[in-house]
């Protein structure tokens, strides 16, 4: 069974040439580089893994595009374009030409002051277009804003990264506004990324508390409770040995797929024209299916 990583960050040290964004750490002072990744998907049997360059790393795409030139069969990126600098209109016309690059990373988190879904419709288009799936860190506020862009442009694939959940926030705060990423399940364009749950809730692995959210949204947006379901960080299923790569010493990140999903599409490196991303938690969807480049 082939087992793809729903999102790990790799990044690169603080240099004054390359700095990280000011009063920005990250959660070990050693960065996570590619060649530690693999051996940790080696110890897990994770066999591929999409990068995202991290926050503090600026809307940067050098190291993770690095990572998937180096080793194509196991690594491929969704870039950043977060709105600091602001993103500009054009550049989404070639951003899958990149070898390595899938999609697209966008930002609209709290963290950054001032971030909105608005004015950006450039960005919709030029992804629908283009054939870009974007990964949006929406927060549940902003969820229905999402749910307008994917009624204006049904053939744009949209993935909510961390459940839109906000960071800093922990088990009924943090949940307390589910219903408003549950109302998006009615779109067939948009899907969820689970991944870094276990910073969510102050429970212990194997966090039960976040079972019965978890259960929530996989009911609404998986179109069948199929054997090799979605599997990520901090679902009810073990997968793995506790992660070195991460203090939460959370179990590994791994999506389960099987034949049919647009996981299992992804994973196995076939080519095509669209797009599944593997980190979805919509196990089958007819009608999104595709074939996936894999660059």
């Amino acid at each position: 069974m082939m087992i793809a990583d729903a999102q790990v960050h790799i990044w690169a040290p603080d240099r004054p040439e390359r700095p990280w964004r000011k009063g920005q750490e990250p959660h070990r002072a050693k960065p996570l580089e590619a060649d530690e990744l693999l051996r940790e998907m080696d110890a897990a049997g994770v066999d591929r893994a999409i990068l995202i360059s991290p926050y503090w790393d600026g809307p940067r795409n050098d190291v993770v595009l690095a990572a998937a030139r180096a080793h194509p069969d196991r690594f491929a990126a969704m870039g950043r374009l977060d709105n600091d600098p602001p993103p500009q209109p054009g550049q989404l016309r070639t951003w899958r030409s990149t070898p390595g690059m899938l999609g697209l990373r966008c930002s609209f988190s709290r963290r950054q002051e001032g971030a909105t879904l608005s004015g950006l419709d450039w960005v919709w288009s030029e992804a629908e277009e283009g054939g870009v799936p974007l990964m949006l860190l929406v927060p549940h506020s902003q969820a229905h804003l999402v749910g307008e862009i994917a009624a204006r442009h049904p053939k744009l694939k949209l993935i909510m990264s961390h459940m839109g959940l906000t960071s800093g926030q922990k088990d009924d705060e943090a949940f307390r506004e589910l219903d408003k990423l549950i109302a998006l399940a009615k779109y067939p364009n948009i899907a969820v990324k689970v991944s870094a749950l276990p910073t969510y809730t102050s429970d212990a692995y194997p966090y039960r508390a976040l079972h019965p959210y978890l259960r929530r949204v996989y009911d609404a947006f998986a179109q069948s409770a199929c054997s090799g379901a979605p599997i990520s960080r901090g679902c009810p299923a073990p997968t793995g040995s506790p992660s070195r790569c991460s203090p939460r010493k959370s179990r590994g990140s791994r999506r389960r797929t099987r034949r049919g999903s647009w996981a299992a599409a992804f994973a196995s490196g076939s080519t095509g024209s669209n797009l599944p991303i593997h980190t979805l938690l919509r196990a089958h969807r007819p009608t999104l299916q595709g074939t996936p480049t894999w660059q």
